[in-house]
């Protein structure tokens, strides 16, 4: 074992060199390079623009929000589904220095009035909504009084700041939101050569981006991210994929969350690739037909996409041949299924990528030339520029390789800070610059890491860790199981007892005893799940992760465990 590797530590290589660049530039760089190579194609749009389209349509963005007063530094939020709009307002708000505030669209009013109170929005722009939500509707039962005002300036009782919003939806805007051809048409009215002032004030370390964590505590945190963490992450990860202007990716991740706006929009910018956007929102089968007519190389996904690719019953009439790359991230991949993404979606390169909003997002990644082995049992190793570390939680010192711990990393990927949020700030980033995970990891002596849970999701059942991804991988080989999620309950003599939510493959006739039996002999008895839960889905958020505290709640009301609930614990 080399020395410096004694301790769970690592430092990724120092090339590429970090590039000193603002999302703008970066726009711009490809815009000249590859003019007339696909840019941006919207399948249920029915738009397809080429790099320099897609730069005019974001330069006549931008001066249409100058027109609207957005200066600097001010917040404009976005609430919307995936679309056109989205994208061209990603590089509109950066190319004027404003803040992009995005909106989950799962959102509803409680959620939308604390948002865009806690970022002190200024401009708001909105979808037509999200399955049964109507966003203008919503909007207008917090704060009524704006449908009657005139759009050019209104005035909110709960959110003093904001004074515009604007309507990216196909049906005509109410009278009191723009709509997006109003903003393009009032761009006429600022010169090019204002915004080319506005832009050369920008610097490359200015906050741009805040994305709302979604915690399973308290209220969501605006992580604040600058040109610098966001364009650097996306020339890192698009490194790891070998993405080049010859690629086309297939992005059914929502624009919302730092998977699509950065590892998915920005990985194209940075590259020359061309972003295809098969629905509003995750469609496997919509997702299936852009990857086989678009001649994609490259898909992104959370495993529990991959997994509805893979199960939908016309995946065979498609052919993927072309897909070479991509990233699988957001959630622990089972094996198995990473397994039948390489071989049966010809994703052979495809990697497997490590991180969290506050690290703009990546801080591991698995390469195009790392072994099928290493890139289904792990999350790769640090990436370039990058500091990872294992430290005990209890301790905080670092852990020697191959024991468990608390994973944290330092570098140019660390956000700025959570907006308006101190106390939180300092409670994730330490004084001399790592950033705190909560996930559990170990890394072996290579420098590959892997991810063994939330540290909270630790269970601990009479005074045995229990880690519920190695009890899910188990369960995994269990022939019959298609999906499976595990995770504690509170229990009065043991403190806690797993419980296995499980998803049977077609036509699997399995019961809890029969799974339990499986169990038997294989793995530890106390690890054994003592509940069964079976299921046709489990509670995720629209970014496709599962919801793990969703999952316990519904469990303790389920099996009747309120009381030892109540019970208090060290």
């Amino acid at each position: 074992m080399r020395s410096e590797l004694r301790q769970s530590y690592a430092r990724g290589p120092d090339t590429p060199a970090l590039l000193d660049r603002c999302i703008g530039e970066m726009l711009d760089r490809s815009a000249t390079v590859y003019p007339h190579r696909d840019a941006l194609i919207v399948r249920h749009q029915n738009l397809r623009y080429d790099y320099s389209q897609l730069r005019r349509q974001v330069e006549l963005a931008a001066r249409g929000l100058m027109r609207l007063g957005v200066q600097k530094g001010d917040r404009v939020g976005i609430w919307s589904t995936n679309c056109a709009e989205w994208v061209v307002l990603q590089f509109a708000t950066a190319k004027t220095g404003a803040i992009l505030v995005n909106i989950n669209p799962a959102n509803r009013a409680f959620e939308l009035e604390y948002v865009l109170r806690q970022s002190e929005c200024q401009l708001l722009c909105l979808g037509q909504g999200f399955r049964d939500c109507d966003y203008g509707e919503t909007l207008l039962s917090i704060s009524p009084e704006i449908s009657g005002q005139a759009r050019n300036q209104i005035q909110s009782e709960k959110f003093s700041l904001l004074k515009h919003v604007i309507f990216l939806g196909a049906a005509q805007a109410p009278d009191w939101m723009h709509s997006w051809q109003d903003l393009l048409e009032i761009a006429q009215e600022v010169p090019e050569t204002e915004l080319r002032s506005r832009e050369s004030s920008l610097h490359f370390h200015d906050p741009i981006n805040i994305q709302y964590t979604s915690g399973t505590t308290g209220m969501p945190k605006g992580a604040t991210l600058s040109h610098y963490n966001i364009v650097n992450n996306a020339n890192l990860s698009a490194v790891a994929m070998r993405l080049t202007a010859e690629d086309r990716l297939c992005i059914p991740v929502p624009f919302y969350h730092c998977f699509g706006m950065v590892l998915s929009n920005m990985v194209c910018v940075v590259s020359g690739a061309a972003m295809i956007i098969p629905a509003a929102f995750f469609d496997p089968l919509q997702t299936l037909r852009a990857a086989a007519e678009e001649h994609c190389t490259a898909l992104h996904g959370v495993p529990t996409m991959f997994i509805a690719e893979l199960e939908h019953a016309e995946f065979g009439r498609f052919d993927l041949s072309r897909l070479r790359t991509g990233i699988m991230a957001g959630s622990p991949c089972p094996i198995e299924v990473m397994k039948r993404v390489v071989r049966e979606m010809h994703l052979r390169e495809i990697t497997i990528a490590y991180g969290l909003t506050e690290a703009s997002p990546v801080i591991t990644q698995t390469t195009t030339d790392d072994p099928i082995e290493l890139r289904v049992t792990t999350v790769g190793r640090a990436l370039p520029h990058t500091e990872v570390k294992i430290i005990d939680v209890g301790t905080g010192e670092m852990v020697p390789v191959g024991t468990p711990g608390e994973l944290c990393a330092r570098g140019y990927m660390v956000m700025k800070g959570y907006y308006r949020n101190p106390e939180a700030t300092q409670a994730a980033i330490t004084s001399d610059g790592w950033l705190h995970s909560g996930d559990l990891a170990t890394m072996d002596a290579n420098g590959y890491f892997k991810i063994t849970g939330r540290a909270k999701d630790v269970i601990i059942r009479g005074g045995e860790n229990i880690y519920p991804r190695e009890v899910e991988e188990f369960l995994f080989t269990c022939p019959g199981i298609s999906e499976v999620q595990v995770v504690g309950v509170p229990d009065v003599k043991y403190g806690e007892q797993v419980v296995a939510w499980v998803k049977l493959a077609e036509n699997a006739r399995l019961s809890a005893d029969d799974i339990q039996k499986f169990c038997a002999g294989k793995i530890a008895a106390y690890k054994i799940p003592k509940y069964i839960k079976f299921v046709d889905s489990f509670p995720l958020t629209v970014t496709g992760k599962v919801q793990k505290f969703r999952m316990r709640e519904i469990s303790i009301q389920e099996l009747g465990l309120d009381e030892a609930a109540k019970i208090e614990t060290a």
